[in-house]
């Protein structure tokens, strides 16, 4: 059976972009897109949405946005199967329910305004925590190439535990999907102890620790498939920060997420949290069972 790429709508502008990258998620692995509306977004949004979308209240419907959206998905991938769901439930819980059979979710963020046009919605930052597989947030800040029909490249970062790394097999695939090169970031420091204690020796824990950072980026690619261009790098610094600088001008960057066991499931790492706040494309969490 075909795992579908689905995308979570609510008639914002912010999800309709998640609509064209999901459209072009499912034409590249020749799978079927599906729309999701959860009923309960206007306990969220509430009169906002409605101003987005230049209607009344009244008139914002669940069947006009889903409507809408598969209007957009098949104009934009000519031929793609598109279904579309409302369900009268938190549009958070649909999406990480849909996730145990999709191949992907796609959601928007939605900051408004202020300070929240800073931080990233309540609904992308839960599914992508709590999901139980991929999960792709489109970013809505001034360097997102969402739907600029970009070809560059895809870039993943490597985590602690780089061996069978769930986030780097998704990167290898999207790249090749995709027919781009993959960069291959890890992000490194020094601890500060390490060289405080002796200052004469500075230079040596930095070459270790940048030795250590070379070796999990061949562990992350040990079977990496040949027909996928690769480049590796390994950079001193936060990996927020070093992740966010390599995300311009990306198509998509990728990173894990390690899954703990407990009732709330999945949680993103500081690292996943401030990408997705500063990334300049879309980000893909993918869960790291285990």
């Amino acid at each position: 059976m075909d795992r579908p790429i689905v995308a979570g709508v609510d008639g914002s502008e912010h999800s309709l972009r998640a609509v064209d990258l999901a459209a072009d998620e499912a034409a590249l692995r020749r799978a079927p897109l599906k729309v999701v509306y959860g009923s309960l977004w206007e306990r969220y949004e509430g009169a906002a949405l409605a101003q987005d979308l230049g209607r009344p209240s009244g008139q914002v419907t669940g069947e006009h946005i889903l409507a809408s959206a598969v209007q957009r998905a098949r104009r934009r991938q000519d031929g793609l199967r598109v279904s579309a769901e409302s369900v009268p439930e938190e549009p958070e819980y649909a999406l990480i329910r849909e996730s145990r059979f999709a191949a992907a979710v796609v959601v928007g963020s939605r900051g408004r305004g202020g300070l929240a046009e800073a931080l990233l919605g309540s609904v992308a930052t839960t599914v992508a925590g709590r999901a139980h597989g991929p999960v792709i947030v489109v970013r809505a800040g001034p360097g997102d190439r969402t739907g600029s029909g970009t070809r560059g490249r895809i870039v993943v970062g490597v985590g602690e535990k780089p061996a069978d790394s769930a986030a780097v097999r998704f990167a290898l695939d999207e790249a090749r999907l995709r027919g781009v090169p993959l960069d291959v970031v890890r992000a490194w420091r020094t601890p500060a102890l390490a060289s405080a204690d002796s200052p004469l020796f500075a230079d040596e824990p930095a070459r270790l620790y940048a030795q250590l950072a070379d070796e999990a980026v061949e562990e992350a690619l040990r079977q990496a498939p040949a027909d996928v261009r690769v480049h590796r790098h390994t950079v001193e610094g936060p990996a927020r920060r070093v992740l966010a600088e390599f995300s311009d001008g990306a198509d998509l960057l990728v990173v894990g997420a390690r899954q703990r066991d407990g009732h709330f499931g999945l949680r993103l790492g500081r690292v996943a949290h401030g990408v997705l706040h500063h990334a300049a494309c879309p980000v893909a969490v993918v869960p790291q069972p285990g």
